[in-house]
């Protein structure tokens, strides 16, 4: 039988217009959530810097050369590249995990067709997994197991089991990659040919670690695997096939779930990407077995790396590692706030908040991290939006910083493919993805992000128009077309005070209390209009091994210094009383800062110059209203 439309909207899983799925008959029901994000079809997003950032990844990821991409998996499987160039950087023919990058690149346009219905995203999302599905079938000629598919030598593998692997390689996390992208083009486009190679993919790994003693599996989890416990989890979720989750269970890496199960903070020195994804993992390994210690795990990890780990913009780890709990102002270097982590730091607040979703600390995370980290991270001088692997966080720092062994500065169109150049093509294709959810029961909707877009909440035949100015300005309207009963749940941040709400005008007697959920319970007419006030002010956020050493706020933005070409050797001190806004309705101020005057702005678009985050404060800010 097929799965009902009622349980594929359950699932977040959209029915494309004129697509036949064959999705599996039984998908396994989450345990321990109530909401759930709409497909990517019923939200879009209006003009906004987030729109920008997605239509410069848009224009790349519709100009990338497929076959390019494919060189690697062809060649590897012994079929003809049909006169494709190879690729540099992290894709090039020698490097060790070549054609870790591609699934991103199938999630990516997975996710332009899933909220765009953009036909050129669909064509080159079903044409790579065509040829992946080619790939796949030739493994006896290239010698490879059924089921392999990679762009280097399923040996690679043989040496990641018996430790002899030394040349850099983390297979697993490559095929974690191709396998998310896999399942992203099964369930967003319903690619027939995507489930079947995934599944494929899946029983080989199931074959592979099967033959490893629990000890042997254990020491190979040494190496960085990347999500493989949460894809085979989600493998498992909708497919209903207990294999897959044992298999996902072979995954758990005792080293770093046992001491997050007994809420230790051992992170220290590890590498901070590595570890992320096995919570993410743990996350969804709850949802599909109810076993409350996996939720222990993500949720420790969770409240470990938000509250002890990561910089005021959101990011975590310097030099790719996570350093002792608290070591903020200690480490601010140019090697700070890794995007990947970030990327994968909001997958697991995703997760979580659907296990939680009174508490408003996951979403409050979520926009800090979104705009002040990623949102800049992307090069708004490129058409093809491209990406900066470290966010430095050092006086004086400038954005475009990426590895010396991949190429450095931004990334590009061939000559990268770094993790974080992969991560940034699925980020900034799916910004819509979190600002609207809603409950098991389609009675409540749940405001979360303040940014410009569109909801059509078709099951209930209601359209949403959220317009905002915001995080420039305070208020954000949203505008309903349609009607009926139904509750609408509005974050209010942890950050605000006085928050106000008015319903066509009038003021509404309902709570705001900060860091909580406003609730309007009413029966909705067409063109009901709710107005958000979320009054902002200056604040600091201290670092938290040095309560004199802060970043400045106001509201979620970061506020950052422009110093130009002006390279700063140690933390400039900043004198709070001197900030003063330089145009109403504009994030633009000036301060004294180290006895020079100095313009600050919204970190986010400080692109182009050298920067300060971090400040050595002194006195109090200006009265403010």
């Amino acid at each position: 039988m097929m799965l009902s439309t009622f349980w594929l909207v359950m699932c977040g899983l959209a029915v494309s217009p004129g697509v036949t799925q064959s999705l599996p008959p039984v998908v396994v029901p989450e345990t321990g959530v109530s909401v759930y994000p709409f497909p990517l079809s019923q939200v879009t997003l209006s003009n906004s810097r987030w729109l920008q950032n997605q239509d410069r990844t848009l224009s790349y990821v519709k100009s990338v050369n497929v076959d390019r991409l494919l060189y690697n998996f062809r060649a590897n499987h012994k079929l003809s590249t049909n006169g494709a160039q190879a690729n540099g950087g992290w894709d090039a023919p020698d490097f060790p995990f070549r054609t870790h990058a591609q699934g991103h690149y199938l999630t990516a346009w997975a996710n332009c067709y899933g909220t765009l219905r953009d036909e050129t995203c669909k064509q080159r999302a079903t044409y790579f997994v065509a040829e992946l599905a080619k790939c796949q079938a030739n493994n006896a000629a290239a010698k490879f197991n059924p089921g392999y598919l990679s762009g280097f030598p399923e040996s690679e593998f043989d040496k990641v089991e018996n430790r002899t692997l030394n040349n850099g390689n983390v297979p697993y996390y490559a095929i974690h990659k191709t396998m998310a992208g896999l399942l992203d083009a099964w369930l967003i486009i319903g690619d027939d040919t995507a489930r079947d190679v995934l599944l494929s993919m899946a029983d080989w790994v199931g074959l592979r670690t099967s033959k490893l003693t629990t000890a042997q599996m254990q020491t190979m989890l040494g190496t960085e695997f990347g999500g493989m416990n949460d894809i085979l989890a989600s493998v498992y979720q909708y497919t209903s096939l207990k294999k897959h989750l044992t298999t996902a269970q072979r995954f758990d890496h005792a080293a770093v779930f046992d001491p997050l199960a007994a809420n230790q903070d051992r992170l220290n020195g590890n590498h901070a990407n590595t570890q992320v994804p096995k919570w993410i993992g743990a996350a969804r390994e709850y949802k599909v077995t109810g076993t409350q210690r996996y939720l222990s795990i993500a949720r420790n990890a969770w409240d470990f790396t938000v509250t002890a780990h990561s910089y005021a913009i959101g990011g975590n780890s310097q030099a790719e590692h996570f350093r002792p709990p608290n070591a903020i102002a200690g480490y601010l270097r140019n090697d700070t706030a890794e995007h990947c982590n970030t990327y994968n730091m909001l997958k697991l607040t995703r997760e979580l908040w659907a296990t939680e979703p009174e508490s408003t600390k996951f979403f409050d995370f979520y926009e800090r991290a979104l705009l002040n980290h990623l949102l800049g991270a992307q090069n708004p001088a490129d058409q093809h939006g491209h990406i900066t692997y470290f966010t430095p966080l050092n006086p004086g720092g400038k954005r475009g910083i990426g590895p010396a062994w991949g190429g450095g500065t931004w990334s590009t169109d061939y000559n990268s493919f770094w993790c974080c150049q992969g991560t940034g093509v699925e980020t900034n294709t799916k910004l819509m993805d979190s600002i609207y959810f809603y409950n098991k029961n389609g009675k409540e909707l749940y405001v979360n992000l303040f940014t410009p877009s569109v909801l059509n909440w078709n099951e209930r035949e209601v359209k949403i128009t959220q317009t905002t100015e915001y995080p420039v300005k305070d208020t954000t309207t949203l505008r309903v077309e349609g009607s009926g009963n139904w509750t609408m749940r509005i974050r209010i941040p942890s950050w605000t005070s006085n928050a106000e709400i008015r319903i066509n005008g009038q003021k509404e007697d309902v709570k705001t209390e900060a860091g909580t959920y406003a609730q309007l319970t009413r029966s909705w007419m067409f063109n009901d209009t709710v107005t958000v006030k979320l009054p902002m002010k200056l604040r600091t956020i201290p670092a938290n091994d040095d309560p004199n050493t802060a970043a400045i706020a106001l509201g979620p933005t970061i506020l950052s210094g422009n110093y130009g070409s002006e390279k700063l050797t140690s933390v400039p001190k900043l004198d709070l009383n001197s900030i003063r806004r330089q145009e109403e309705g504009k994030l633009v101020f000036s301060a004294n800062a180290g006895g020079k005057r100095v313009e600050l702005g919204p970190f986010y678009d400080a692109q182009g110059f050298n920067y300060n985050v971090y400040w050595a404060t002194s006195g109090n800010f200006p009265t403010q209203s």
